[in-house]
C-alpha cells in the first residue's frame, strides 16, 4: 500500500497532460489541483506513519516519472498553443498549470534524484529544472544549504520578520549567484579560467536553448513565451517554499545540525506529493537516505499543512501572527540551546517581536539539552 500511495503526484501529472490535450478550458486543469490538495491536505489528520517499503525499483518509478512527466508537459503545452487559438484566460490557465508541476512533484522528484549516488539519476535531476529555469540549483543546495542550514549563511533559511515577498526575490538572485560562485571557485582550485567552457552555467544554458528551440519547432513564439512564463513563475514559486521549510529557525554556525533545526509540514498529501520532501529531518542528518526511509519527528513543533503555510504567508500579518510566532515561542522554549536562545532573542528584536523569552510563565525544556 505504501508504494501505491507515491503514485498520487503521477496521477496529478497524468490529470494535468489530460487537460493540456482536451484544451479549451480543460487546460486548468493542472493548476485546479493546488486548491484541492491544499484542502484535503488541511482536513486529512496528520500523518506520522513510518514507510514499510523495501523495493528501491518500485519506490524508485514515480520518482522518475514525476521528474521527466512535468518536463513534458512544456512540449505538450506548445502543441496545444499550436493546434488551438487558446483565449488569454485559457493561455494563463495552462501557464499556471506547467508552473504548477513544477513546483510539486517535480522538484521533490528531482531533488530526490541529484542527492543519490548514481551519475544517470544525478544528471536528469539537475537537468529535469529546466522547468524552474535552474539547472544548476543542486550546486548550492547540497554544497551550501546541507552545510549551512539554519544559520546567516544559509540563502534557505528566512530571518525572522523577513516577509514571503522580499525573501523569494533575494533568494532567487542569491541561489543563481552562489551556484555561480561555487562553481567558478572550483574551476579556480583546478587552475583553470572561472568561466572555462566546463562552468556548468554554460551546459545550463544549452540545455535551456535546446529546450526552447523544441518549443518553438513545435508552438512558434508565442510557446516559447507562454513556456517561459512557466518556467519563471515555478522559479519563484519554488524558493517561496523554501521560506517555510526554516523560518526562523536558529542554529549556531558551526554547531552538529539536528532534527530540530528545521520545519516538518506531516500532512498526507504533503508526505505524498513531496515525495517526503516536507518530512526531511532525517535528510539533513543523512543527505543519502532514500525519501521512503525518512522517519516523522513527532516529537517536533506540528505544523499546519505546508499549503496553509503558502497561502497564509500571502498576508504577513496572517503568517506571522497566526502561525510561525506560536511556534517559534514554543521552539525557543524547548528546542533552542542557551547560544539559540540568545541569537533568537537579538533576531526577535531587530524584528520588533515581543522578547517572549522574558515573560515570567515561559519554561525553558529540557530538549534545549539532548540535542534532537
Amino acid at each position: 500500500m505504501d508504494y501505491l500511495k507515491y503514485w498520487t503526484p503521477v496521477l496529478v501529472v497524468a490529470l494535468t497532460a489530460a487537460g493540456l490535450i482536451a484544451g479549451g478550458d480543460w487546460v486548468w486543469t493542472g493548476i485546479v489541483t493546488f486548491p484541492v490538495l491544499a484542502l484535503l491536505d488541511s482536513i486529512f489528520p496528520r500523518d506520522y506513519s513510518v514507510r514499510k517499503m523495501s523495493n528501491r525499483t518500485l519506490a524508485n518509478l514515480p520518482i522518475w516519472l514525476c521528474c521527466i512527466g512535468p518536463v513534458l508537459l512544456y512540449p505538450l503545452f506548445a502543441w496545444r498553443i499550436s493546434e488551438e487559438d487558446l483565449s488569454a484566460w485559457q493561455t494563463f490557465g495552462g501557464i499556471m498549470s506547467v508552473a504548477w508541476m513544477g513546483v510539486i512533484p517535480l522538484v521533490p522528484a528531482a531533488h530526490e534524484l541529484y542527492h543519490m549516488r548514481h551519475p544517470i539519476a544525478r544528471t536528469v535531476g539537475r537537468y529535469g529544472h529546466l522547468c524552474i529555469f535552474d539547472c544548476t540549483r543542486d550546486i548550492g543546495h547540497v554544497v551550501g544549504h546541507h552545510i549551512d542550514v539554519a544559520t546567516p549563511d544559509d540563502g534557505d533559511t528566512a530571518a525572522r520578520g523577513k516577509n514571503l515577498y522580499s525573501f523569494t526575490g533575494n533568494a532567487v538572485i542569491e541561489s543563481t549567484q552562489y551556484a555561480m560562485k561555487m562553481e567558478a571557485d572550483a574551476l579556480r582550485k583546478k587552475g583553470l579560467s572561472p568561466w572555462h567552457y566546463s562552468h556548468r552555467a554554460w551546459r545550463a544554458l544549452l540545455a535551456l536553448v535546446l529546450f526552447h528551440v523544441v518549443i518553438h519547432l513545435i508552438g512558434g513564439w508565442e510557446a516559447n513565451l507562454c513556456a517561459l512564463a512557466g518556467q519563471i513563475v515555478a522559479r519563484f514559486w519554488v524558493e517561496s517554499f523554501n521560506y517555510f521549510q526554516h523560518y526562523g529557525v536558529i542554529r549556531v554556525k558551526g554547531a552538529p545540525i539536528g532534527r530540530r533545526h528545521l520545519w516538518n509540514h506531516l500532512g498526507w498529501f504533503s508526505r505524498t506529493c513531496g515525495f517526503e520532501i516536507t518530512n526531511h529531518a532525517d535528510h539533513h542528518l543523512n543527505s543519502y537516505q532514500v525519501y521512503y526511509k525518512l522517519v516523522p519527528h513527532k516529537e517536533a513543533i506540528p505544523m499546519p499543512s505546508v499549503f496553509v503555510c503558502f497561502l497564509t504567508a500571502l498576508i504577513p500579518p496572517v503568517w506571522h501572527e497566526m502561525v510561525i510566532k506560536p511556534a517559534l515561542k514554543r521552539w525557543d522554549a524547548e528546542f533552542a540551546t542557551a547560544e539559540e536562545r540568545a541569537i533568537a532573542r537579538e533576531q526577535n528584536r531587530a524584528a520588533g517581536w515581543p522578547d517572549w523569552q522574558s515573560e515570567p510563565e515561559t519554561e525553558f525544556g529540557k530538549a534545549a539539552t539532548v540535542g534532537v
